[in-house]
């Protein structure tokens, strides 16, 4: 081989050797510079951390610029819809600040309709004559000389619902602002409607206006200001027309006090639940609606002075199909006594459907007896103060655990009180008991019965009362305080429950507490549910109403006394 060419392939190798070792070193130089790249970053952020959980870390002068991590500011509520509404009450220039009521524009289907159909209102009655004037019924003649002469009306019993809207549709504070209302009313004729329901009618036909009504409320931007928790409408019968616990077509009346969106609102009846939170009891209408002051003080003067020369009456028929009834030992004693005073009561028509009667006798009577009637309630309890007769009642569930919005809390002020036991297993007598107490008792509470006349009549819904205020007056303003309060608690940070459910859990609407006297034992026993003897446990809406002696089946309780 020529020397040139061995020369040249020797330094080709040796240009080839270095080439080599240049490209292996340039290829581990950059695996170093990732793993640099890579590694370190991890391992820093590792040890770093591991030193600060062991608190090794923070003492150099190179962490002297780590500062710890500033604390979140807490993000800024959303204001509350029904701030404005508050804030009412605070302009002392403003007459109607924190009281001013929003009244939905309902359909007339809910309210209006109803009456262009008022013979069906009711099976048994016709109730065309007592949606006149207003709600109050026919004028009343006095040709006996028992009432004023101006005032006194034909009032159905049952006819609160419709007095009742006709009355605020001249309360002096209405909005059409419904955020600026301390509480929205709904003018819904809930006890129009299922009174015309009540017989013959399945249960679909019973809730469907209910379910209409609350489909279109929970559709109105007004229900989003508290869901619904400012609301209140009025149904002018007891709540047990309204608490039908299962889809039972046997099952009584019908279930809108059971409605999920019901239960944040508040129903007005003449006879309330005493264990759940959503219905408020409200006065029974009387005959009596004064236009004018003048026509209470001048009523009250006259009951006054009246004489009264009976001790104690009676007016009612007995229940012998309600087994804890004692109504029948009541009526016994009374035809026994030489001082009491009975007016019997049949099925068919008699004296007690007769409002002069009634009145003349309890007029003419210290005492009036008012045991349960087919439920706790009865109208005849106001009708007897109406007339200054001093109410004795024999269940707490009759009037001291329903009209606490409208009557003293101290309950001996104005009644005598005697419990049913007493008359059912002791068969005390009531006119001794009566006999007891001292005449200037008697007089003190007979002047106190008198002083809350204004408190539970309804004032004629088409004049105004200038210094008093009655049953309308204060069942709106309780109301308004009932709501003020509510939002005052959600402001502080005491959120509530929506769709709060009442069914076992009595402890949170005892209506009945702080009720008794010093001395007294609690009154949980006359309240307590019957339990099931097979499972122990308690039974529910169907137990309280059979307890409080509800007699549902039977068209007489439009008519009893």
């Amino acid at each position: 081989m020529p020397q040139g060419s061995h020369l040249g392939r020797k330094r080709m190798d040796k240009y080839t050797g270095k080439s080599r070792y240049k490209f292996f070193y340039m290829v581990l130089m950059c695996c170093a510079v990732w793993c640099v790249i890579f590694y370190f970053p991890f391992f820093t952020f590792e040890t770093t951390t591991h030193y600060r959980s062991e608190g090794i870390l923070g003492h150099g002068r190179e962490n002297q610029n780590i500062l710890p991590p500033k604390p979140q500011a807490p993000k800024p509520q959303a204001p509350k819809p029904f701030l404005k509404a508050l804030k009412t009450a605070e302009n002392s220039s403003d007459p109607c600040g924190g009281r001013y009521i929003y009244v939905h524009d309902l359909p007339a289907k809910f309210n209006e309709d109803m009456l262009k159909e008022c013979r069906r209102l009711s099976l048994w009655t016709n109730m065309c004559k007592f949606t006149s004037n207003a709600g109050l019924g026919p004028p009343l003649e006095n040709t006996e000389g028992v009432f004023s002469n101006t005032g006194w009306f034909a009032t159905n019993q049952f006819a609160v619902d419709l007095i009742f809207r006709n009355r605020m549709k001249q309360y002096e504070c209405l909005t059409s602002d419904s955020s600026m209302a301390a509480a929205v009313y709904v003018p819904f004729y809930a006890g129009l409607d299922i009174s015309r329901h009540l017989w013959g009618y399945n249960i679909s036909v019973r809730d469907a206006a209910s379910l209409q009504l609350m489909d279109w409320l929970v559709s109105r931007p007004e229900w989003g200001i508290n869901k619904g928790h400012d609301h209140f409408l009025v149904g002018g019968r007891i709540t047990w027309d309204f608490r039908r616990l299962t889809d039972s077509e046997s099952d009584w009346g019908s279930k809108l006090l059971f409605l999920p969106a019901m239960k944040n609102m508040t129903m007005l009846v003449v006879e309330a639940s005493p264990w759940n939170r959503n219905d408020m009891a409200i006065p029974y209408p009387t005959y009596f609606h004064p236009a004018k002051d003048s026509d209470i003080i001048e009523w009250q003067n006259r009951m006054r002075g009246m004489n009264r020369p009976s001790l104690f009456s009676f007016a009612g028929a007995p229940r012998p199909d309600i087994p804890t009834s004692i109504r029948g030992q009541i009526m016994d004693q009374c035809k026994k006594s030489n001082v009491g005073k009975l007016l019997e009561c049949d099925l068919g028509e008699s004296k007690c459907h007769s409002p002069s009667t009634i009145m003349k006798m309890f007029q003419e009577s210290v005492f009036c007896l008012q045991p349960q009637g087919d439920s706790y309630t009865r109208r005849s309890f106001f009708d007897s103060m109406l007339a200054g007769c001093i109410p004795v009642l024999f269940h707490p569930g009759s009037a001291y655990a329903q009209y606490i919005w409208h009557l003293p809390k101290n309950y001996s002020t104005y009644s005598v009180f005697i419990p049913e036991d007493d008359i059912r297993k002791r068969n005390v007598s009531i006119e001794q008991r009566l006999l007891q107490i001292h005449p200037d008792q008697v007089k003190r509470m007979r002047d106190e019965v008198i002083k809350l006349i204004p408190a539970i009549v309804y004032a004629d819904p088409r004049s105004k009362l200038n210094n008093f205020k009655d049953a309308f007056d204060i069942a709106v303003q309780s109301m308004i305080d009932k709501v003020t309060k509510l939002r005052s608690d959600i402001i502080e940070g005491r959120e509530i429950e929506d769709y709060q459910e009442d069914e076992g859990s009595e402890q949170s609407a005892r209506k009945w507490e702080g009720l008794r006297r010093e001395g007294e034992q609690t009154w949980d026993e006359f309240f307590s549910k019957p339990k099931d003897e097979a499972s122990g446990k308690t039974e529910s809406n169907n137990a309280k109403q059979e307890s409080a002696g509800i007699n549902q089946e039977k068209h007489q309780a439009e008519k009893k006394a």
